[in-house]
């Protein structure tokens, strides 16, 4: 049986390249404020969301999901 998972995506359209995250912190690792046009608490207060995405100039910010499924490691003794 495999179990699906569900994990948040943080998306960033920029210069008309296309940019994928596991998290805000994860983002502001990689760019800065000024590079976005926010900052990472101006962000969080935001409460972005898959149905608020962010947007300015710069760039644009949007949250999802991305669902992947968990297999399961068998034991190689069960499987003999």
């Amino acid at each position: 049986m495999s179990i699906k998972q569900v994990r948040t995506i943080v998306h960033l359209e920029l210069n008309d390249e296309h940019f994928y995250f596991g998290s805000m912190k994860s983002l502001f690792d990689r760019f800065s404020p000024e590079d976005l046009g926010i900052s990472y608490s101006s962000l969080r207060k935001y409460n972005l969301s898959p149905l608020k995405p962010y947007k300015n100039e710069k760039c644009t910010i949007r949250k999802g999901v991305i669902v992947t499924s968990h297999k399961e490691k068998t034991d190689s003794a069960e499987s003999i």
